[in-house]
């Protein structure tokens, strides 16, 4: 996988889990997705993409946020921790990611309040750009946390329509993990930057930040045949 690189990754801003270099397949956009994810979507189909990020033993114990006409409003309130909700960001007027997510605990403490401030900013006419820059000095000041202990957010929907970094392509991505790994390094998991980019199910965002996340690909693999018995 080459560098896994998020254009609004906490360091950036909001946590567009949306733009992506990488060599996993981006496939053709389902056509029941809507161009521009807004507050229009009916409340329970937001409901149900959101639930869509995680198994249903954890999405439906979560709480759970829709998009509003004023940013993002509390759904449901759920009794495990996890928070799930459809993140996005604009890739042009017309058009948007769709980052179905739910974060555990931690995430829910530490960044779910910055992408929900995010969005609030989106909404009030700020650009992504504005909304980057909002966030790293977000971090600067302290007015953000990162997550203070390893954790991980689900991203397992078939539905997360995100962006190829190159040439701005959206498409539907593979479904798959992050986990929190602040200030790690590539070192710390026995490979170097050259060899982490040769995979296709690992990455890393930001190797050495306190933003970093581990992208895990999951792949479907067939167990190594029994030995004949003699």
């Amino acid at each position: 996988m080459k560098s896994m690189n998020w254009i609004n990754v906490f360091v950036a801003g909001s946590l567009s889990i949306g733009l992506f270099s990488s060599a996993a397949p981006i496939r053709a956009m389902a056509q029941e997705l809507p161009r521009v994810f807004d507050a229009s979507m009916p409340r329970e189909q937001q409901i149900a993409l959101a639930e869509s990020a995680a198994p249903a033993e954890v999405s439906s114990k979560a709480t759970v946020y829709v998009l509003g006409p004023k940013g993002y409003e509390k759904a449901r309130e759920g009794s495990n921790g996890f928070s799930c909700f459809v993140g996005r960001h604009f890739l042009k007027p017309t058009e948007t990611t769709i980052e179905p997510a739910c974060f555990d605990a931690e995430g829910s403490r530490t960044l779910l309040p910055v992408y929900m401030h995010g969005e609030e900013l989106r909404i009030s006419g700020k650009s992504e750009e504005e909304i980057k820059a909002d966030f790293v000095s977000g971090y600067k000041e302290g007015r953000y946390k990162y997550p203070s202990k390893p954790g991980f957010l689900y991203m397992m929907s078939s539905e997360n329509r995100l962006s190829a970094i190159t040439d701005q392509r959206t498409g539907i991505f593979p479904p798959h993990l992050m986990f929190y790994a602040p200030n790690m390094t590539t070192e710390d998991i026995g490979l170097d930057n050259e060899s982490l980019a040769k995979l296709d199910y690992l990455g890393m965002t930001h190797p050495g930040a306190g933003y970093n996340l581990i992208v895990v690909i999951p792949k479907t693999s067939t167990p190594p045949a029994s030995p004949a018995v003699r």
